[in-house]
């Protein structure tokens, strides 16, 4: 209340307070708007979260040969020189786009190369020294794990939703009719036209790319950070991924920590085989489901990931060794991949 409205009349000072003053209230004033305005931890994560990747989500139009949009959904921006990573489905097969930032930037952009596989696709815009985001790992994730989906389906307007990681090592099917593995499944919601755009941890560091959602269930998945960027420096390079195959399903398993250390792994992580396809080379070569595949040749594996990125088109026809823990035993079994056709 303003002095003037007092008529002469003070306000009570009760002994020992402070004389009334206008610096005074104002000085608590401050102080209460200060308190109101101080973020509870988990907020502060998920504002830091979009504050450090946001900038970075890009608006996707996908164009016809005639110019009109084919499709629309998110990507991201993971290198400053204008490389856009999104899902293979927002693309839709087409080679031209419209990439829009949320700083106002608008750029055309052309298809890379494209992985339906894992339904990932990789953009260059016609832009440098741009914001963008950094990959983390999604072997490191943990289920319980704040993970934040950002999105940004019209250019100008990004979306941020939040919520925690379910479950690790889900499978999906692909729009080509493939398995993919070592998906991340989470409660996040996503909203229209968010497919494509980054699952950031509480660091802001990219983790999965959001891929589909099961709404009824409330339910969504995204495509492991770790196959994301070794799909994307692939595609950067040839245009496209080739792959060799077991002919196996597999997903990622946490080992009893008193076995890891028996077995002096690094890590406690390992590849179990979830299913056998009939006819392929794990087939041919003796493996059973529950089998869990520890090394391939010198090669620990971590996870399905590191699976992934051993089994490029080199090794196909080629024989190797898998170390297996089968029940309470270790063996070596011989296998040769064939090549992904």
């Amino acid at each position: 209340m303003l002095s003037g409205e007092w008529r002469g009349l003070h306000p009570v000072i009760w002994p020992g307070a402070r004389p009334w003053c206008g610096a005074y209230l104002n000085r608590m004033l401050a102080s209460n708007l200060a308190e109101d305005l101080e973020l509870d931890p988990y907020s502060a994560r998920v504002a830091h979260a979009y504050e450090t990747a946001g900038p970075a989500v890009a608006s996707v139009i996908a164009l016809r040969k005639d110019g009109k949009p084919a499709g629309q959904g998110s990507g991201v921006v993971f290198t400053p020189d204008g490389y856009v990573l999104t899902n293979s489905h927002v693309a839709a097969g087409e080679k031209d786009f419209l990439i829009a930032l949320p700083n106002g930037l608008k750029s055309p952009a052309r298809m890379v190369g494209d992985d339906p596989e894992t339904d990932l696709a990789v953009l260059r815009m016609s832009a440098s020294g741009l914001d963008y985001a950094k990959f983390g790992s999604s072997s490191r994730l943990r289920i319980g794990e704040l993970v934040v989906a950002i999105g940004n389906p019209f250019g100008y307007q990004t979306t941020v939703t939040a919520g925690i990681v379910s479950a690790l090592g889900r499978t999906l099917w692909a729009r080509s009719g493939r398995l993919i593995e070592s998906v991340i499944q989470t409660d996040t919601p996503l909203n229209p036209g968010n497919s494509g755009g980054p699952l950031v941890d509480g660091r802001g560091l990219i983790v999965g790319i959001n891929t589909a959602m099961a709404a009824a269930q409330g339910i969504c998945f995204a495509i492991g950070s770790d196959t994301a960027e070794d799909v994307a420096a692939r595609l950067m390079r040839d245009g496209r991924v080739r792959r060799a195959k077991l002919g196996l399903v597999a997903q990622t398993v946490t080992l009893d920590r008193r076995l890891a250390r028996g077995l002096d792994r690094p890590n406690t992580n390992a590849v179990m085989i979830s299913e056998i396809i009939t006819g392929g080379a794990a087939a041919r070569s003796g493996l059973v489901a529950g089998d869990i595949l520890l090394k391939l040749d010198e090669h620990i594996l971590g996870g399905v990931d590191d699976l992934h990125r051993l089994l490029t088109l080199e090794r196909a026809g080629m024989r190797s060794v898998l170390s297996v823990l089968r029940g309470a035993h270790i063996e070596s079994i011989t296998i040769i991949a064939d090549p992904d056709v």
